[in-house]
């Protein structure tokens, strides 16, 4: 099974979505999309090598999935991800399907695509509790020491975090690691002081884990597609795997 047919098997499994292909001049090219809408999710097609300055002559496979604009340009540093091909560059990446981009990431990727592109309510049902990585910058609070003196900390409200949400707490240099799981009891507390730094909102935060500064540093984090941390962002399967161990 080349790696086209081991994707498209894993769309028929965990979609339940089986491609068009609603190009009678290109049969190769097959569409991806909601079975509630009719959007695309997911187009496979093959493009020419030279497209994306690759050696020798012919195609490679390709998959074009959307992505968040403030992910897109962090994961095009990657080798095998490119800004996508006769699609939106801001948000649609092209990720060649010839084993440079590791078919986990390529399966994340496409998992987040299906997301994104869904209906409002399929969204809602898909919600659940989610998995965020924020930044903590030590120059600004003393994040340490907060978890020193009380499990239960108040923070800045960010993105759509929602109650029952775990929230990795990624710490700014000098540390450069993930240092704490939590999990968000209350959310969208109006904040009733100046803390100078323009909060209007605050979440509350239990710390449920502390790691070691050498578990999961950002030298270790590049291996999981993470390339910075500097706003909340969405946890790829894997490193929440590997961060439950």
């Amino acid at each position: 099974m080349n790696l086209t047919e081991e994707l498209l098997a894993f769309v028929r499994k965990q979609y339940d979505v089986t491609p068009d292909r609603p190009w009678k001049r290109y049969p190769e090219n097959q569409v991806l999309r909601h079975k509630d809408t009719g959007k695309w999710f997911g187009l496979i097609m093959p493009v020419r090598k030279e497209v994306f300055g690759l050696d020798g002559d012919g195609y490679v496979p390709v998959l074009n999935v959307k992505c968040d604009p403030m992910m897109a340009g962090g994961l095009r540093t990657n080798p095998g991800i490119y800004p996508a091909y006769h699609m939106n560059h801001a948000d649609w990446l092209s990720l060649l399907l010839d084993g440079t981009v590791p078919m986990e990431m390529v399966l994340n990727l496409l998992d987040s695509s299906y997301e994104l592109t869904a209906s409002k309510a399929l969204k809602q049902q898909l919600r659940g509790p989610r998995d965020w990585l924020i930044p903590a910058n030590p120059k600004y609070y003393d994040i340490i020491h907060a978890f020193d003196e009380n499990n239960v900390i108040d923070w800045k409200q960010s993105s759509d975090i929602q109650v029952g949400d775990t929230v990795y707490m990624y710490v700014a240099a000098p540390v450069s690691a993930i240092l704490y799981k939590t999990k968000a009891l209350e959310v969208r507390i109006p904040s009733k002081e100046d803390y100078g730094l323009n909060v209007r909102w605050l979440m509350k935060l239990q710390l449920l884990h502390r790691y070691d500064s050498g578990d999961f540093p950002m030298s270790v984090l590049r291996d999981y597609g993470v390339l910075s941390v500097r706003g909340p962002r969405s946890m790829p399967k894997s490193l929440v795997e590997d961060l439950n161990r």
